[in-house]
């Protein structure tokens, strides 16, 4: 899934929407877990909405998403190159790369990420984090830039098992998950992610045409990204999303409140699963 350093890196330095939760509902009988299928997947991305009050007159670049399997793990590659245009200032681009490994049992963590912007100043970010066991806390450790570290709270997830856990609790009927999830990607402790599930969304026979990795139903699923200092009371910002049950995300759209950013998938294709 969309991690929160694509938010941070394409919105503007200067600058910086309250979820309602239905009625908890759940199905009765066995719930299968998520089967999740590697992919690589091509999204263009462009101004979804603009108000005027940021600034940002315009919006354009592509994003490449891989999401792999090694015995013991997932990969995930967050590959992005995006240009922001403003009405009273030069146009930004910026390119990232996002790079992660997490262990299937959900308690070991590595990242890495480079961001560019204007082809000049070049900021890195690189560390691992540990969970003590399923459900308690542990500690993330950032290498670079300044050898940071936080406990991690109890009961947080890492980006690949939350992906997972979003798609059992759709499976199970349930429309409301908070928890604290640490992705690495900005110099910051676990950060609170409401999600609103949708009703359950059956494949759609257009996009099945494009990819068997297309032909699998799905659930619309709003997140709201909270601020890590826990006195928030409005998210940074909001993901809406079409979550496939199989960890592809068919659209997205990130959304700041002033303006927002649409991403439209392009090309999918399977890669291997592992061989274990």
């Amino acid at each position: 899934m969309l991690t929160k350093q694509l938010r941070l890196a394409i919105a503007p330095a200067a600058f910086g929407i309250l979820l309602l939760a239905g009625p908890l509902l759940v199905q009765s009988g066995p719930v299968q877990a998520a089967e999740i299928m590697p992919h690589r997947a091509l999204y263009s991305m462009s101004l979804g909405k603009a108000n005027g009050e940021g600034g940002v007159t315009g919006a354009g670049g592509t994003m490449a998403y891989q999401w792999g399997e090694s015995c013991n793990g997932w990969t995930v590659e967050q590959r992005y190159r995006l240009k922001m245009a403003y009405a009273e200032s030069a146009d930004v681009s910026i390119s990232s790369n996002f790079v992660t490994w997490e262990a299937k049992d959900g308690l070991s963590y590595r990242f890495s990420q480079k961001e560019t912007r204007d082809g000049g100043t070049e900021t890195e970010i690189k560390g691992d984090a540990k969970l003590d066991g399923p459900g308690k806390g542990g500690k993330a450790t950032f290498e670079k830039p300044d050898d940071k570290s936080f406990v991690l709270p109890a009961g947080a997830l890492f980006p690949s098992a939350h992906t997972m856990m979003l798609i059992d609790k759709a499976k199970a009927g349930e429309n409301f998950v908070s928890k604290q999830v640490f992705d690495g990607a900005t110099v910051e402790n676990a950060v609170l992610v409401s999600a609103v599930i949708g009703p359950k969304v059956e494949p759609d026979p257009e996009a099945a045409k494009k990819s068997t990795l297309l032909n699998r139903p799905g659930w619309r699923v709003r997140l709201a990204f909270f601020p890590a200092d826990q006195k928030a009371e409005k998210p940074d910002y909001e993901l809406g999303m079409l979550l496939l049950d199989n960890g592809v995300s068919r659209d997205m759209v990130i959304d700041y409140g002033d303006y927002a950013i649409k991403a439209t998938l392009d090309d999918i294709e399977p890669l291997p699963k592992a061989g274990c």
